[in-house]
């Protein structure tokens, strides 16, 4: 662990400097591969729409978010990172942004969670005006703190949210009429749920199961629980790899879906006893539990796809076994007490594919991060007319992250004639 303040009052913990240049190699790489967040980049170095503003961050530290804090310091932000997940730092971007970028960081994989809640309040001591959120641990800190009796914090102008689960969290705090401060819910926004979602969280788990444990998916009987946007992309892209996909659900819409596109559905007891591969991505807990466990196969792989590690009953499962062992990097192997099966779970339960791989490609969090970006901005200028409420990203900014994208892959679209759109705004013209 190293702790200090460099030359330029860049404040960080981090593991360790001398992984800085490992580090910004591999953020130039993901950088040549996000395009629309580099224009947004130039444009706001030239426009510098975040002036002196302090933002602080809860992301995972990985190349693509080192991308976001780039291009927002070169907005004119003060720009703090801390991680939003114990295992989804990597150590050398952290260096990098450090010392070659002179971005405050508090990050260190595989930090304790009095770490990791410490690094949060470090990101918070910078007083940000603007903070970006993922899994809303930041912004239920901050909310947890006031409400027992904290009234000398100084609240963000609003904050930016990056998943499902915390904008779940959100929505729950607006509901109860405590939400103290506006929250955009960037993961909302089209170009990013349709194709981070799916896309990123459908190729990057299935890249962090085989890559724990270099198993063949091809003949596999594959599980999936739950048929939300990061779940389809998961079933696509193991079906895609020759499994034989199952879907669980609740919601009777989601499963007739996953029953037309082609899945077996079923309930999660009986999937329990077919499943090589489990994986939960639903953002609830206790999805895989305790009376699913002596259903299963010997030798399944349990992985969890969603935000935080409650998805897997890892405390239950833990009271059913006679020990656990670490029989791979990151595969921790449970032997149940009655049959003596063997149940590996990858990653501690945790973000399967920030644990045990690198997260989604840089390709899909340019859309993500460019949303991100474009969002800060929209902050710094609307703050004060936004009300105390969960707001979807702004239709203009969806819109023009989606015409970037296409702009850069050299793709060109229609666009309505006069007629076309007076017909589509009139009523009269019928049979």
């Amino acid at each position: 662990m190293q702790s200090n303040v460099t030359n330029s009052n860049v404040q960080f913990d981090i593991k360790n400097e001398g992984l800085k240049t490992a580090g910004k190699k591999r953020i130039e790489w993901a950088l040549g591969r996000m395009p629309v967040l580099t224009l947004i980049k130039e444009r706001f170095a030239k426009e510098k729409p975040l002036n002196n503003i302090s933002v602080g961050a809860c992301l995972h530290v990985t190349t693509e978010s080192a991308g976001l804090m780039i291009a927002l310091k070169a907005a004119g932000a003060n720009v703090s990172i801390c991680a939003s997940n114990p295992l989804s730092t990597q150590d050398d971007v952290a260096a990098s942004l450090v010392f070659d970028y002179g971005i405050n960081v508090f990050a260190i994989r595989g930090e304790d969670n009095e770490s990791y809640y410490n690094h949060i309040q470090q990101v918070l001591d910078t007083d940000p005006k603007i903070t970006l959120d993922d899994g809303a641990d930041v912004i239920a800190t901050i909310h947890k703190s006031y409400s027992e009796g904290n009234r000398s914090i100084t609240l963000p102008w609003a904050s930016t949210e990056e998943t499902t689960t915390g904008v779940i969290r959100l929505k729950a705090l607006e509901k109860e009429n405590r939400l103290l401060y506006p929250i955009i819910a960037v993961n909302d926004a089209q170009t990013k749920h349709l194709f981070d979602n799916r896309y990123g969280t459908g190729q990057s788990s299935l890249d962090g199961i085989i890559r724990a444990t270099n198993k063949l998916i091809a003949g596999t009987t594959f599980v999936v629980c739950g048929y939300g946007w990061c779940s389809r992309g998961i079933a696509q892209k193991a079906s895609g790899l020759g499994a034989n996909v199952i879907v669980t659900e609740v919601d009777p819409f989601k499963a007739l879906e996953a029953v037309m596109d082609g899945f077996r559905v079923m309930p999660m007891v009986e999937a329990s006893k077919l499943g090589d591969i489990i994986i939960s991505a639903t953002g609830d807990i206790n999805v895989i539990d305790t009376h699913h466990f002596p259903l299963m196969k010997d030798g399944v792989l349990l992985a969890n796809s969603g935000h935080f590690n409650v998805e897997i009953n890892l405390e239950g499962l833990k009271g059913l076994s006679l020990e656990v062992r670490e029989v791979r990097p990151l595969v921790d192997e449970y032997t149940l007490k009655n049959s003596k099966k063997k149940i590996n779970v990858l990653g501690e339960g945790r973000l399967v594919n920030l644990a045990c791989a690198e997260g989604h490609p840089a390709e899909v969090m340019d859309l993500s991060f460019a949303n991100q970006a474009l969002s800060c901005e929209y902050i710094s200028k609307n703050h004060s007319s936004l009300e105390k409420k969960v707001y979807t990203v702004p239709v203009s900014i969806d819109e023009a992250v989606a015409t970037l994208k296409l702009k850069v892959m050299g793709i060109g679209i229609d666009t309505l004639t006069e007629e076309q759109k007076k017909y589509l705004s009139s009523w009269q013209i019928g049979t």
